[in-house]
């Protein structure tokens, strides 16, 4: 039975822990992460895109960057997303 290394292959794919490379590629895996959790809670919370930009004060094709990942929102912005959509933000 053959084994699948997967040190091995990030290594291969992104470059070793540290390089340029590598963060590059793991900063990209958090947007598109955090993108996907605030698509997936605009769409529990029952709003759609352009509903939730009314409330925040921002169009529509904003929203659907921000949950492409194409645009990574500020602070404030995140916080008010958040807010329209009902929901607390906790940090730990």
């Amino acid at each position: 039975m053959q084994t699948y290394n997967v040190s091995e292959e990030l290594n291969r794919t992104f470059g070793a822990p540290g390089t340029d490379s590598r963060k590059e590629a793991e900063n990209q895996a958090w947007e598109e992460y955090n993108a996907q959790i605030l698509l997936d809670a605009r769409k529990q919370s029952g709003l759609t895109q352009s509903e939730l930009a009314n409330k925040i004060g921002a169009d529509k094709s904003y929203i659907s960057r921000v949950e492409r990942g194409l645009t990574i929102p500020s602070i404030s912005t995140f916080y008010r997303i958040v807010s329209a959509m009902g929901l607390t933000v906790e940090l730990r």
